[in-house]
């Protein structure tokens, strides 16, 4: 696939994150509290995003990251990150990540798709429930709606015993940049079998997209041959959604949004 064809990145340094991320998330960043303080110095943000970009493409244990890596210990990682997750820096984040890719290569609004993915949770949170796929083990799933070339453009997360076809109106309305007017632009959207139900019909049409919603065979009824089952593929996003659901970091931390924000806008 062509570099115009696919958002993802050619190379990727684990240990610093982009010159053009760095400037766009630290306008976001709370400052730094002014005055005089005792004991030891402040640790610098940017060494801060660095330790915190590192764990979120490798997926590494907050205690693996070593002092010496980044000049910040582990437990200060960690304590950022949750100073900054509850000031809702990442949410914004997304947004910003999704202006920049509007004005750099164009949103494909005219095909998109949603899908999910389920992954485990031991350690619970807030976002978690029995998983119907894994034994009824706490789980979370991760909602994605992407465009065309599979960039996100809406993340949602709930526990893995929500059913998909409540949150297709949730993830719609979280896409975080303006959808334009149907009438402008055709917008298809993709969808699998376990989101053929009326009301999601009834929703993407009340939405003003064109509905690709694979058929779900009902016992006794002949399959339909629908010009709608010939949707493009939406095997970008669950590629996405699958890499992203093998992260501990996300299995494990109890605000997953976070690390969905920052790991999928790269």
């Amino acid at each position: 696939m062509s570099e115009n064809h696919t958002p993802k990145p050619n190379k990727v340094d684990y240990f610093r994150v982009p010159r053009p991320l760095w400037r766009r998330l630290r306008r976001w960043l709370p400052k730094a509290p002014a005055g005089k303080r005792r004991g030891r110095k402040r640790a610098d943000d940017r060494a801060v995003v660095n330790g915190i970009w590192y764990v979120l493409w490798t997926g590494c244990q907050w205690k693996a990251v070593h002092r010496s890596w980044f000049g910040v210990c582990s437990t200060t990682l960690h304590h950022r990150f949750q100073q900054w997750q509850q000031a809702g820096v990442f949410a914004r984040l997304m947004a910003e990540l999704a202006r920049f890719y509007q004005r750099q290569r164009t949103i494909q609004w005219q095909w998109q798709a949603i899908d999910s993915r389920s992954c485990p949770a031991p350690l619970g949170g807030q976002d978690t429930g029995k998983s119907p796929v894994d034994r009824s083990k706490r789980g979370s799933k991760i909602h994605l709606l992407v465009d065309q070339r599979g960039a996100p453009l809406a993340v949602y997360l709930t526990g893995a015993n929500i059913h998909d076809k409540w949150l297709v109106d949730e993830v719609v309305i979280s896409v975080v940049v303006p959808r334009p007017d149907a009438e402008a632009v055709e917008q298809h959207l993709c969808l699998d079998k376990g989101y053929d139900y009326p009301d999601v019909h009834e929703f993407v049409e009340q939405e003003r997209y064109i509905a690709h919603i694979k058929h779900r065979r009902r016992r006794g009824r002949a399959h339909p041959r629908l010009a709608c089952q010939t949707a493009q593929p939406a095997h970008p996003l669950v590629q996405k959604a699958g890499k992203l659901a093998r992260l501990r970091s996300v299995r494990l931390c109890p605000y997953p949004h976070e690390f969905c924000y920052l790991r999928i806008g790269t």
